[in-house]
């Protein structure tokens, strides 16, 4: 997925936390021919509801096609799209790469640069991971490759909406009398 140029649509969808539902969603997507990029599922604060974030490939995918069918889904409660530059998004890698004793430094390193974490150490290999915006996620998986993945796993995007920072500002306070 390239962040640079959007072609797809991130879709938060709010549904009631209840068995097959995620399952009707998918199903609705496998029916129509829409591919799915991404998918990521879990409850919210709220019990009774899932957040389920989609990422769907905008050319296979008109979007008011998309959340035309998805509102005739009993379970849905609200649909939101999220732009890219008015969101937060989030993505989790987690890799095991091929590391000799000499190429291990070169990816603790990368990790580090990354900011991301060693989960696990072996004769020759290393377990990582990061948590960081999907382009990020890109890059950094595109620089372990050298190396050797043995095994990737990435969870998909979630997404919230970006804060408004717009809001009344603090006043300013003098520090004489």
């Amino acid at each position: 997925m390239n962040e640079g140029t959007t072609h797809h649509h991130t879709l938060v969808v709010l549904v009631e936390n209840k068995a097959g539902v995620l399952a009707r969603v998918a199903g609705l997507f496998a029916r129509r021919g829409f591919n799915i990029e991404s998918l990521a599922v879990a409850p919210t604060d709220d019990e009774r509801f899932s957040r389920i974030t989609i990422v769907v490939d905008a050319h296979t995918a008109p979007l008011e096609q998309i959340v035309k069918q998805l509102n005739k889904l009993i379970n849905v409660v609200k649909i939101s799209e999220l732009a890219d530059a008015e969101s937060v998004l989030s993505e989790l890698l987690v890799a095991t790469v091929s590391a000799t004793a000499v190429e291990r430094s070169q990816v603790i390193e990368l990790v580090d640069v990354y900011q991301g974490k060693i989960l696990g150490v072996g004769h020759a290999a290393l377990t990582v991971s990061l948590n960081d915006r999907p382009d990020r996620i890109d890059d950094f998986e595109e620089l372990l490759r050298p190396f050797g993945i043995i095994e990737l796993q990435r969870t998909g995007r979630v997404a919230l909406p970006r804060l408004d920072h717009t809001g009344p500002r603090l006043r300013a306070v003098n520090g004489g009398s």
